[in-house]
């Protein structure tokens, strides 16, 4: 008899730890998870808030919660909570130093091969320009 109570016993512990680790652990890293998506976001990152809205972030406001977004143009201001997730972080933009005709006649010039880079997002930044184009414009320039 004392065997089955011990076995009783050994079980409903073994239940109690399995709860906290589904009901309590679980969500505590869950919620470290979204506090370092959150202090991560900056500006130029394009994401996709809880109601589906994408957009890029044009300021972050840790004191005050609030995240400004550039949605095509349109800047909206929502909670830090509404991130529901980061699509692209942005890419730090290289500084390209040229040489010029006097830096090389002054002998300051170095011999580097350094070349223009075009970010991903410059190339978005493009193409949006582009789709901004009506298709009632572009007839009326055929005729």
């Amino acid at each position: 008899m004392q065997g089955n109570n011990m076995l009783v016993i050994v079980f409903i512990i073994i239940m109690v730890v399995m709860m906290y680790f589904t009901s309590v652990r679980a969500p505590k890293k869950q919620q470290e998870k979204r506090q370092q998506m959150y202090s991560g976001l900056k500006k130029g990152d394009s994401i996709v808030t809880v109601g589906g809205l994408h957009g890029v972030i044009d300021s972050v406001n840790l004191k005050k919660g609030t995240v400004v977004l550039d949605a095509n143009g349109v800047f909206l201001t929502f909670a830090l909570q509404a991130v529901g997730q980061v699509a692209h972080k942005a890419e730090p933009k290289i500084e390209v130093k040229h040489a010029t005709a006097e830096d090389a006649a002054a002998g300051d010039a170095k011999t580097d091969d350094t070349k223009e880079v075009t970010t991903v997002a410059d190339v978005k930044v493009d193409d949006a320009k582009a789709e901004d184009v009506k298709p009632e414009e572009t007839k009326s320039e055929d005729k």
